[in-house]
């Protein structure tokens, strides 16, 4: 036991000794280590963040898209063959209603909005009253639109939190005109703080957007179901309502929980994407500590010949240098994880990152295997040394 502890002694004081060279041996594996650590913290950050948002809007709304494959097909494609329209809101709204509580059509279009000498480049959204109570809208200032004001295609709007602060600061907004497009529209109301889409948003009815802009066919159609239905019979009965003027390949049904789970999907290959690409980095960093340890055994030719000349073994000369290896590793291993840590600290000022108990242990595990992988060949190099040859090497 106490000739094992005699070699960590050694190995540790070697490393201590070229301070300078132990910690440029680690820097391969700090960056490897703190960039699988941070960057699949910051992607868990996204998805929680997603998450987060989904349960703030509401997690049962339903969304039809045109065209077949939804979210996973081309936009381009979908909507060059777009055919939503009021017709299929009504269609909803009528064969649907046993399990349908409100539908809303949604178009959106990104214009510059005038208020005084003051412009703000918003989205111009296009819907009905049913909008507000499907997302959960909270007014800050006024209301929201009504059916009146739809059916009527009046100039009235809504504006988003974001707007609001953007165009009129600590100042009301409700009674105060602004123009889209050179036409004059009367603020309404202000919504409350929520998801940063709609915060960015002045919405207007969708009447009079179709008119101001020319939008024949509808971005997509939001549906809020029944609390007491099953969502699968939900989304049946829309499907069969749909299908009584539409193709099975003009529209696609979604519901939160299959886009959560969509997005969720990317953000996980691109999770695995990034680790991958740091683990590479992880990579270099052995090869790094395998051509430093390679300099280092040359160097140290005349110590390894003493050492077997006062008895050690070959065994315990590789040993020493693979200890080295590996404490080098794990060092780099352990400051890597703490910046990682520190990032996701400081990350956490605006989003809900998260450090995976798996990205530690691939990290750290990796460091370790690294450690032993690279540090062998140069402790069997080590190991081979001939003590006279080595005795007598310049």
């Amino acid at each position: 036991m106490n000739s094992y502890i005699e070699i960590l002694n050694i190995s540790l004081k070697a490393l201590y000794t070229n301070k300078a060279r132990t910690f440029l041996t680690t820097l391969g594996i700090i960056i490897g280590v703190f960039a699988v650590v941070s960057l699949t913290s910051l992607v868990k950050g996204v998805q929680n963040y997603v998450s987060d948002q989904f349960e703030d809007i509401g997690s049962n709304i339903i969304y039809i898209f045109p065209g077949s494959g939804g979210l996973a097909n081309d936009p381009a494609v979908s909507y060059s063959n777009n055919k939503l329209a009021q017709k299929h809101v009504d269609l909803i709204l009528r064969n649907s209603d046993e399990y349908v509580d409100k539908v809303a059509p949604y178009t959106g279009i990104s214009k510059v909005i005038d208020y005084k000498e003051n412009e703000y480049f918003s989205t111009i959204t296009g819907t009905n009253e049913d909008f507000a109570p499907i997302f959960n809208i909270k007014m800050t200032e006024g209301k929201f639109f009504n059916d009146f004001d739809f059916k009527s295609s009046r100039h009235v709007a809504v504006i988003g939190s974001e707007v609001k602060e953007n165009l009129f600061k600590n100042t009301k907004a409700e009674g105060k005109s602004i123009k889209i497009d050179g036409r004059t529209f009367k603020i309404i109301g202000a919504m409350q703080e929520t998801d940063p889409d709609i915060d960015n948003s002045v919405v207007i009815p969708q009447t009079t957007h179709d008119q101001l802009f020319e939008i024949e066919n509808y971005s997509y159609i939001l549906i809020l179901p029944q609390e007491d239905k099953d969502i699968n019979m939900t989304v049946k009965s829309i499907e069969i309502s749909l299908l009584s003027d539409l193709k099975n390949d003009e529209f696609t049904i979604y519901t939160s929980e299959d886009i959560l789970g969509t997005i969720n999907e990317i953000l996980n290959i691109l999770q695995i994407a990034l680790g991958a690409v740091a683990g590479i980095s992880l990579l270099v960093g052995g090869i790094g500590i395998m051509n430093i340890m390679l300099v280092s055994v040359s160097e140290r030719i005349k110590e390894i010949g003493l050492r077997k000349a006062l008895g050690a073994t070959s065994f315990k000369i590789g040993l020493q240098f693979i200890i080295e290896a590996i404490f080098v590793s794990i060092l780099g291993g352990i400051i890597g994880l703490l910046l990682g840590v520190i990032l996701t600290i400081i990350a956490n000022n605006w989003l809900r990152a998260e450090i995976t108990i798996w990205s530690v242990i691939l990290a750290i595990g990796f460091s370790l295997f690294i450690g032993i992988v690279f540090g062998t060949y140069p402790a069997i190099n080590a190991a081979k040394k001939d003590p006279i040859e080595a005795l007598r090497y310049e």
